[in-house]
């Protein structure tokens, strides 16, 4: 199982730590490795979350996810996204930032050094958004209880996740904005900030549209699905499903490579403190992004959501974390590992309580003959 599911990432992380071997000797070697642990600790959360989303799609999906999915993760937004940066911030032709980032990489890393201002600011009011909607939303199953039920409650007041975020963009572009960070030293980056935060909310706000049409579609073709299944049964007919699962599940791809892409905002950013090379960087992160992916595949083929229900509330109080520090860095520097650091141990105590909760509800199955109901949830954090 472990191997079949990991093999493709085995693959490719021999074939890029031997082209890194040759790119520059075992220098090189050792960066693309640290870089490809970076994107595996600082992108866990990203493959709960996307388990949530590829339990839905069949075994044929879930292959295009980690080939064509790869292709569009690891190019897509560890290669093109890097100098797309730079092409906008120094106001270069695409030919000319390429030529940048292989031939000058001292100015390409000042460029992207003055551009992290916004580049927090766009990927942290993102992911805040994402935190702020899934805390405010009211669930059967709570983790941090004496948090989370309150904080439903309060979920009830329209748009309040917005209303938050935008204050927080305001006083982070008053306070750590005013001293942002820049190869040339502290300059005021207030109004850079806050237009790329609000590129940031519009951007989930459009992702939470297409969201919702993808979801509303696939409710729509497993209706139909079943409409049709059950008139050929009428008839004595056999039907084919599979063309309407294919459509349904494509949807949902389309949305899964969404959400992925802005998962890797911090991965991206973080990989510059640790090299400049933009081919380094893309085996790097290519190889992390990988094991991602299998490891999103894994979640959903062993259950492990179902089985470890608090994995998912885990995954998005680390994205919260996250969130905030990108917001911080603005202004002041958090070392890389903090970061990852602090997404492991918010996921690994989420799992912890996830199987106290599963032997706690055994025990009482046990003592009952099995007839109790299911007590409602309270944190098994506290």
């Amino acid at each position: 199982m472990v191997l079949k599911t990991f093999g493709w990432s085995f693959a490719v992380t021999a074939l890029g730590l031997v082209a890194a071997v040759f790119i520059g000797g075992w220098q090189a070697f050792g960066i693309v490795a640290i870089l490809s642990i970076l994107e595996i600790s600082l992108s866990f959360d990203n493959a709960v979350v996307n388990a949530g989303i590829l339990k839905k799609m069949n075994a044929f999906w879930q292959k295009i996810f980690l080939t064509i999915g790869i292709l569009i993760a690891v190019f897509g937004m560890r290669l093109v996204f890097p100098v797309v940066i730079v092409a906008i911030s120094a106001k270069l032709g695409p030919i000319e930032a390429v030529d940048l980032a292989l031939n000058n990489k001292d100015l390409y890393e000042q460029y992207v050094t003055d551009a992290h201002a916004s580049i927090a600011a766009f990927g942290g009011m993102f992911l805040l958004m994402i935190f702020l909607d899934f805390i405010f939303e009211d669930r059967d199953i709570k983790w941090l209880g004496w948090l989370e039920r309150p904080l439903a409650k309060l979920g009830k007041v329209d748009m309040l996740s917005v209303c938050i975020a935008l204050i927080v963009l305001l006083v982070s572009a008053i306070t750590v904005a005013t001293h942002a960070h820049t190869h040339s030293g502290p300059v005021d980056k207030s109004a850079t900030v806050l237009l790329a935060g609000v590129g940031g909310l519009i951007t989930y706000l459009i992702v939470g549209g297409l969201s919702s049409y993808f979801e509303n579609k696939l409710e729509e073709e497993e209706e139909r699905e079943h409409e049709e299944e059950e008139a050929a049964k009428k008839a004595g007919k056999p039907v084919s499903a599979v063309k309407l699962a294919g459509k349904a599940a494509f949807f949902m791809f389309l949305y899964l490579e969404v959400l992925d892409a802005s998962f890797s905002f911090d991965g991206v950013i973080g990989a510059f403190a640790i090299t400049n090379d933009i081919v380094l960087m893309a085996l790097g992160l290519g190889i992390g992004a990988m094991y991602v992916r299998s490891l999103t595949v894994y979640l959903v083929r062993q259950g492990t959501l179902d089985d470890y229900v608090y994995l998912e509330h885990g995954a998005h109080y680390a994205i919260g974390a996250l969130a905030a520090i990108l917001l911080i860095t603005i202004q002041y520097e958090i070392n890389e590992v903090i970061t990852g650091l602090i997404g492991v141990v918010l996921i690994g105590w989420s799992f912890w309580s996830s199987v106290r909760r599963n032997k706690r509800i055994a025990a009482e199955e046990a003592g009952s003959g099995g007839g109790s109901d299911e007590k409602s949830e309270v944190s098994s954090g506290v």
